[in-house]
């Protein structure tokens, strides 16, 4: 009953309104901590770089696992937008003339006597459903142990001149690890066995609906959004070591920072056209566009698919741009105390200290 209750104000508010309203702007979909809760839940980033909004704290019944909320499909991800909904309105709503009452029902779902602005409304809703400060959660990836994380090698023409190599008449895949992932704002252990580490800032796939043999003119309908990626990688390993595959040297632990948030794709205007760019210890190392990728998201999961299931909450990192350290002359390795930032536009930043 207090669900249906939460529900029926949401109505309320949204019919109460008088301007064109869209729910889907900036989706952020976040997994986080927070002292005061017990294990991982999943939240709205009010804003890039704002606070976090608790679905549970709407809906109960939701899943506290991004891999669970996006196996339950459009049926999930509409209450968020619904939250999103009452929070933009809220936020950023103006008062106008004659504002028309609405009666707010209570939890236990029975209407009070006396009706209820909109203004008094959103007070209501955000008594009930607080936004928590970025300082008072702990960010973890927006999808944690997915399936598979898929890589895509050599992926931007900038990056192949770099290297002085042919544009892959093919999508080159390989493959990491899901323990390598960590979160947005968390280290990067540089472990003892390699002494070449290095950067690559990413755009990051997140799948949102299973499929096999996807048609590239069918594949938006699979992905869920969008992230940022570091595909932190030991190049000795990746080069030299190992047969010269590059698994081992992609898949130390931490080696995949992803975040800050799950961008819905209906936020992003053009994923094959944002800025993307890393820095390590303020200095700008890599600055392209997504433009610049050989193959898109499109061709990409129509590719993969052939071979694999891909299942929500499965991450397809989609290549890096120009401007690694092991082409550099001489070769730059990250190193002890060194921050990396990557960057993507619209999407947001995470940062990673080296330890």
């Amino acid at each position: 009953m207090l669900v249906s209750g939460r529900r029926r104000w949401l109505t309320a508010l949204l019919q109460a309104q008088r301007w064109p309203f869209q729910p889907s702007r900036d989706m952020r979909l976040v997994q986080f901590r927070a002292p005061h809760l017990t294990g991982p839940h999943l939240g709205l980033e009010s804003g890039n770089g704002g606070g976090v909004i608790n679905l549970s704290a709407f809906d109960p019944t939701l899943p506290k696992t991004m891999i669970e909320f996006l196996g339950q499909g459009e049926a999930a991800l509409s209450v968020a937008k619904r939250k999103l909904g009452v929070s933009l309105l809220c936020s950023n709503r103006q008062p106008y003339e004659n504002e028309e009452a609405v009666y707010c029902y209570a939890a236990a779902g029975s209407p009070q006597s006396a009706p209820l602005s909109c203004s008094g409304l959103c007070r209501a809703l955000a008594a009930q459903l607080p936004v928590l400060p970025r300082s008072e959660v702990t960010f973890l990836a927006p999808v944690t142990r997915p399936d598979k994380v898929v890589c895509v090698g050599m992926n931007y023409v900038d990056h192949c001149k770099e290297q002085n190599v042919p544009v892959p008449k093919e999508p080159i895949i390989f493959s990491k690890f899901s323990s390598s992932i960590v979160g947005p704002y968390d280290e990067v252990v540089l472990p003892p066995e390699s002494q070449e580490v290095d950067w690559e800032v990413e755009l990051a796939v997140v799948i949102g609906k299973k499929g096999k043999h996807i048609k590239a003119t069918d594949a938006m309908a699979h992905v869920a959004g969008f992230t940022v990626a570091h595909d932190v990688t030991a190049r000795d390993w990746q080069m030299r070591r190992n047969g010269k595959q590059w698994l081992l040297g992609k898949t130390f632990d931490t080696f995949c920072p992803l975040g800050p948030a799950l961008v819905t794709k209906d936020s992003v205007a053009d994923p094959h056209n944002l800025k993307i760019c890393c820095r390590v210890n303020g200095e700008v190392v890599q600055s392209s566009s997504t433009n610049q990728m050989v193959f898109k998201t499109e061709e990409l999961i129509a590719w993969v698919s052939q071979f694999v299931t891909l299942f929500p909450g499965d991450v397809i990192l989609t290549g890096t741009p120009p401007g690694v350290g092991v082409f550099r002359k001489p070769p730059v390795f990250l190193k002890k105390g060194d921050e990396v930032q990557c960057e993507i536009e619209e999407l947001g930043v995470i940062v990673n200290k080296v330890v």
